[in-house]
Order: C-alpha cells, then sequence, then structure tokens
C-alpha cells in the first residue's frame, strides 16, 4: 500500500487512537521516571518545555492557529508545505503565532493564548509589502522557544514566509507576556533557522542556529559580538536541524537533530550530542541520545531529573510499538510518537573522567534501529 493511501485510510477509516492514560498511572510514571508519557494532545511539533524560576512549566511549539478544525481533520498533517502537499494536497496546517501553556506539574496544561504573532515580529515593521503579499493564512511560525530573563519574555523563532528567512528575537517590555515587544537583534536575526538561546556560566549569552552555528551575543540581546563559528562533532555533522546546547558537569553538550539514514524524511527522527571543553569546540564524536527524540527539547524536572520532548513526524501514521527495536524504518519517515506533546525520561551521567553519557531509558527509545546509518559503541 502507497504511503498516500495509508494516510488517507487512517485519517478517515477510523478515530485517532491516543496513547493517553489516566491521570493516576501518568502521575506514577513521573515518579519512576522509567517509561515514556504522553503529556498533552493538540497538533504541535518541536515541543519546547522551560522551567521557570516561578515554579511553572512553560510549552511551546510549532502550532496550528487555536481552534483550526485541521487538528480533528488532519491530525497527521505534517506542517511541512512540500511534503504536506505531496501527502495531502493541501497545504500546512502550522499557524503564524506562538500559542503558550503553562503546568505546575508537567500534567495539567493552563493555555496562557498567543502572546506573539508574525503580524507584531520585526520583519513585519522593516518588511511590511513582504506581509501584504500573502494572505495570513499562509505565513509559517516554527520551533519557537521562550526564555523568563530579567523580569522580561524572549522568544526567539524562525519563519520561512512570508519573510523568507524571518527569524526573530523578540524581548517583551516588562512582565506581559504579550508585549510590546522590542527586537534589538534587528537584522542579525535573518536567516537564523530554528534559533536557540544558551546562557554561559559567566552571563554570556549565545544565539546557535542552522545545527550549528554559534556566536556569542551583546549586552541587551543588540546583536552579535562575533563572528559566528560553526561547531560540528569530530567525525561528522550533528544533523540538519534542532540544535541546542546545555552544560551539565564541566562540559558542554551540543544537541543535534537528523534522520536515522542521514536521508531527508527516511527511517526515524533521533537526536544526537557530542561534547566539548569549551563552548566553540572542539567537540569529540556524534553520540547517540534516542530514537524518535529529534527536535525535542532536553530538560530538568524540579527533582532534577532529565526529560526530552518528543512529537509526531511521520510520513505515514503512528507504527505499533511491538517488535519496535528491531524493527527497519527506513522505507519513508516514521515514528511510534502520537500527535501530541510526549516525554522521554533520560538518564544522564557524569563519568569518571568527566566524559557525559546520555540515553533515552524507555527501552523503545534507547536504542538505534536496523536503518541507522551510524554504528555506535
Amino acid at each position: 500500500m502507497n504511503i498516500k493511501r495509508q494516510v488517507v485510510l487512517a485519517l478517515f477509516g477510523g478515530a485517532l487512537a491516543l496513547s493517553g492514560c489516566s491521570q493516576h498511572s501518568k502521575e506514577a510514571l513521573l515518579e519512576q521516571h522509567s517509561e515514556a508519557i504522553y503529556l498533552k494532545d493538540g497538533w504541535i511539533r518541536d515541543p519546547y518545555i522551560y522551567l521557570d524560576s516561578d515554579g511553572y512549566y512553560y510549552l511551546t511549539g510549532t502550532t496550528p492557529l487555536p481552534n483550526d478544525p485541521r487538528e480533528e481533520t488532519e491530525p497527521y498533517n505534517t506542517g511541512l508545505d512540500a511534503a504536506n502537499m505531496e501527502l495531502f494536497g493541501k497545504p500546512s496546517i502550522v499557524g503564524h503565532k506562538i500559542r503558550v501553556w503553562r503546568s505546575k506539574d508537567l500534567l495539567e496544561w493552563e493555555s496562557l493564548g498567543e502572546p506573539f504573532d508574525l503580524a507584531e515580529g520585526y520583519w513585519a515593521k522593516k518588511m511590511p509589502d513582504k506581509l501584504n503579499e500573502k494572505p495570513a493564512s499562509d505565513w509559517r511560525l516554527w520551533a519557537p522557544e521562550l526564555y523568563h530573563v530579567d523580569g522580561k519574555w524572549i522568544y526567539v523563532h524562525t519563519s520561512p514566509d512570508p519573510v523568507k528567512g524571518g527569524a526573530n528575537l523578540a524581548v517583551s517590555e516588562g512582565e506581559d507576556m504579550a508585549g510590546p515587544f522590542s527586537f534589538p537583534m534587528g537584522d542579525d536575526m535573518r536567516n537564523k533557522h530554528d534559533p536557540s538561546l544558551f546562557k554561559d556560566d559567566d552571563g554570556t549569552w549565545y544565539l546557535l542556529w542552522g545545527n550549528t552555528f554559534i556566536a556569542p551575543i551583546k549586552p541587551g540581546f543588540t546583536g552579535l559580538s562575533a563572528e559566528p563559528k560553526r561547531i560540528d562533532p569530530s567525525d561528522r555533522v550533528i544533523g540538519h536541524e534542532g540544535a541546542t546546547i546545555r552544560k551539565i558537569g564541566d562540559k558542554y553538550v551540543h544537541f543535534g537533530t537528523a534522520w536515522s539514514t542521514d536521508k531527508m524524511r527516511k527511517g526515524s527522527y533521533n537526536l544526537y550530542y557530542c561534547t566539548a571543553d569549551n563552548i566553540t569546540g572542539p567537540y569529540g564524536p556524534r553520540k547517540f541520545v534516542g530514537r524518535f527524540l529529534g527536535h525535542g527539547t532536553p530538560f530538568q524536572d524540579k527533582d532534577g531529573r532529565w526529560w526530552c520532548t518528543a512529537f509526531y513526524n511521520g510520513n505515514v501514521p503512528p507504527v505499533s510499538k511491538e517488535g519496535i527495536q528491531n524493527k527497519d524504518l527506513g522505507e519513508t519517515a516514521q515514528t511510534i510518537n502520537e500527535q501530541g506533546t510526549t516525554i522521554v525520561p533520560l538518564e544522564v551521567k557524569v563519568l569518571e573522567d568527566g566524559e557525559i553519557y546520555i540515553r533515552a531509558l524507555d527501552p523503545d527509545y534507547a536504542l538505534p534501529g536496523p536503518d541507522e546509518a551510524q554504528q555506535f559503541e
């Protein structure tokens, strides 16, 4: 059966089978920290979870506009224009606003609305004609992240339309998440695909993008303070998107995303990492974090335990977990993740030599599949 027919039958042949479970069992799984947990339904890609000092977890990601009926009718809409037209003959479901939710316990989520819209971004002010060339239904806002810094909210995201390469770094004037906003980075945010921020121990902020370039940021987020430098593992590229950095022990841990086969939209969408003593490298060899964890957020909960977000990214509906560890998925993009936000527990250890070990704990995510192009120790 061809891929398009599989999708159509899944959409119109029956109800979406979510991998949710009761609130009580989710609480038990959180406590156990050993299995993946389906946290929240709703169409989302690139889910990003941020634990703020106020005790709330904040969730955002690539999303449709609120109340878009396609969340129900097209749950497996890839969100990518080219792939979506091929599979559905319809445009991407992705909208032009950042949507945010918050939770005290990772289980109950409260909507905080849509605090940012491309219509109020830097490029809307600099290139208003570009926004007028396309209807708002064709604007796309991808991979947002949020940070709470010195009483202000900072959002970063990438965008292919209506301004190509029109990424924003928006800073609120105060505690109101919905702005008004300033854009102190100005043109320095142009062509910054999948931007992510990292604050080093000395207080310096860095911008990462493009899998992966890195550059320090001037105080006040007023631009880049040095020429960008490309950072890669010692043995190959880290991936093609979704880069981020964490400091664990004395090491800088650089995460990146790639398809298992090293071919676009073939196999599983995975997360990898490498480590270095200095933020700009040199970095060691690429290592494996987890299968189906591509463009996930590694984050710590209130107890210091590590998790990674996961989401549906495939050309066909989610495949069965039965026998998944030995199943070759190389024919097309495939995943076990249902549409919605899932978190997967990670084992993170500082070894005796100071090196960092990271691996998904859930067996369905922990091992590279037979379609993996790289051989790992």
